[in-house]
Parts: structure tokens; C-alpha cells; sequence
């Protein structure tokens, strides 16, 4: 069975990944200084050893990017996946400003939640920005770091200009476009055959859920996550993995290697034959690498 508040579109998942990650999504109310109201928070938590993994997706995603990702987590580690603030299935109040700022807070206070004790953080692309802030901000929370293919050393897409009236309602339409997603599918992988129907409906699922015009809008406007500073990123002390699709044609592959120059204690892990989402294409090898660097001391 599928929760009540996920769309009705989910009923056209195919992949058994897909369909057994989509049933496990739950919502639970979460507390936070940003809204007198509770923000129900869409999140998967499988697992029950070791030190918890929280995975964050990328910009305009879900939980649905990790459904290969987690059954091979959750064997040694608890983990967990959140529809970040303004993104995925979570709720979308109207009155809040969706931003970095309002994305890690509202990520600290399902932490103190449901976790509340100290993590290994794991950010895919926009992702790994919001992970890296965060750590930035709330050290003590995050043990260890985990990067794939992770944005924060490029300026804003030009197209975030579009997102401003007058042209914000035909933004907003070309980001829901079914052809225009499904192109930026084929331009995430490199093996095509991971841009499959059920793959586009994971991908697009969550654009039913009310307000996710305003929160695109309000994030877009916002500016988004900027580039992290050479002295910003001096600071992050945590043991730091950074993993890379070596064919990634989304954020290409020079980031990775300033990632592993500007971060004090990282390392830099190439995934061959991989395009920009290797959490996917990757899945095996991607979780063992997680699971091995978590459990180093």
C-alpha cells in the first residue's frame, strides 16, 4: 500500500525498487521556527545498526532517487532519506521562504527529531551542497561526509533567471515538461537504459504535490546554494569521501578534483563508466564505498 498524501501517479510504478522504496515512505510532523505549523516531512528509515546515514537528493527530486541505494545501506547501517525543505513529498506551507537557510533548519529539526545522535551525511548533487552547509553549520551532528558528484563550486544556472516575472510562469512550465525532463534524464547517465518509464515517473512524481510551483519559485529566487568559498570549505574537519562519475555531463568532472584540494581531510573515489548520478547507475559499488568509509575509524 501507498501512503494516502503521495499522488496517484504512483500507482504506475513498474520497477520493484521503485514500488518497495515508495511504499516505506512515511510522513511524520515536524516542529520548527519557521511556521506555527508542523511541517509534515516525507522520509524512509531502513535499517538498524551502526551509525545512522542520512542521504540528501538533488535539486528538484525525491527519496525515489535512492531506491537502489538504501536496500544495500540498511543491511550494516540505519538509514534514513528526506524530502529536504521545498522538495520531494514534504510540505510546502505557504508564508515560508524556501532558501539554504530554511532548508538546513528545517533539516536540524528532523534531526533532533528522529535521529539525534551524530551521522554520516551522504549530499547528491545539489544535495551535497545543502549536506555541506549543513555540516558547516551543526559540526558536531556530522561524523563523517559523504559527496556525490556534488554542486556548490558553480554560480546558479543561468536559467534561474528565467524564474522572475514575467517568465516565471513559463519557467515553471518548461521545468514540468515531460520531454525537457526526460532530456535531462538521458544527460544524467551514461548508460541510457536507466531513463526507463518508471525512472521519469520517480523523477516527476513529486511535481503533483500543491505549491510546488511556490517552492521552485521561491527557491530559484533565492539564489539557490552559491559557490562555497576556498575558507568556507577550509573549516569542514570531518573525515570527507568524495564520490564522481567520471563521465558526469551535468556538473562535469573538474569539481571533484577542487573538491578534493579545498576539503583539509578528503578523498577522492573516481566512478568509471558513470555519469552524474552513480547512486543509481552505481548502486553496488557506490553502497560499499559508503559502507567501508563509514566504518573506518
Amino acid at each position: 500500500m501507498f501512503a494516502n498524501f503521495l499522488p496517484s501517479l504512483v500507482e504506475q510504478l513498474s520497477e520493484p525498487s521503485s514500488v518497495a522504496l515508495a511504499q516505506s515512505i512515511q510522513y511524520r510532523a515536524i516542529a520548527t521556527p519557521l511556521a506555527d505549523e508542523s511541517i509534515n516531512t516525507a522520509y524512509v528509515n531502513q535499517g538498524t545498526n551502526g551509525t545512522p546515514i542520512l542521504l540528501l537528493h538533488g535539486f528538484d527530486s525525491s527519496v525515489l532517487e535512492f531506491r537502489q541505494l538504501i536496500p544495500l545501506l540498511k543491511a550494516e547501517n540505519e538509514t534514513w532519506a528526506v524530502d529536504m525543505l521545498g522538495f520531494g513529498f514534504t510540505n510546502r506551507l505557504s508564508g515560508i521562504i524556501y532558501n539554504p537557510i530554511a532548508i538546513k533548519t528545517h533539516l536540524y529539526y528532523f534531526w533532533k527529531t528522529m535521529i539525534h545522535q551524530p551521522i554520516i551525511l551522504v549530499g547528491a548533487s545539489m544535495g551535497g551542497a545543502a549536506a555541506i552547509d549543513f555540516t558547516l553549520t551543526f559540526p558536531e551532528i556530522v561524523q563523517k561526509l559523504v559527496l556525490i558528484n556534488s554542486a556548490g563550486l558553480k554560480p546558479i544556472s543561468p536559467l534561474g533567471k528565467l524564474f522572475f516575472p514575467p517568465l516565471d510562469n513559463l519557467a515553471t512550465e518548461f521545468l514540468r515538461n515531460p520531454q525537457v525532463r526526460q532530456q535531462v534524464s538521458r544527460s544524467a547517465y551514461k548508460d541510457p537504459k536507466f531513463v526507463s518509464d518508471d525512472a521519469l515517473i520517480c523523477g516527476s512524481l513529486h511535481l503533483q504535490m500543491p505549491n510546488w510551483r511556490l517552492s521552485v519559485l521561491s527557491f530559484a529566487k533565492s539564489g539557490g546554494y552559491q559557490v562555497f568559498r576556498r575558507e568556507q570549505l577550509a573549516q569542514l574537519k570531518q573525515s570527507t569521501m568524495i564520490l564522481w562519475g567520471d563521465s558526469d555531463r551535468i556538473l562535469g568532472t573538474k569539481d571533484a578534483g577542487k573538491f578534493a584540494k579545498l576539503i583539509p581531510q578528503s578523498q577522492l573515489l573516481w566512478i568509471p563508466d558513470c555519469g552524474h548520478i552513480p547512486h543509481r547507475e552505481k548502486s553496488q559499488i557506490v553502497a560499499q564505498q559508503i559502507l567501508t568509509f563509514g566504518h573506518k575509524p
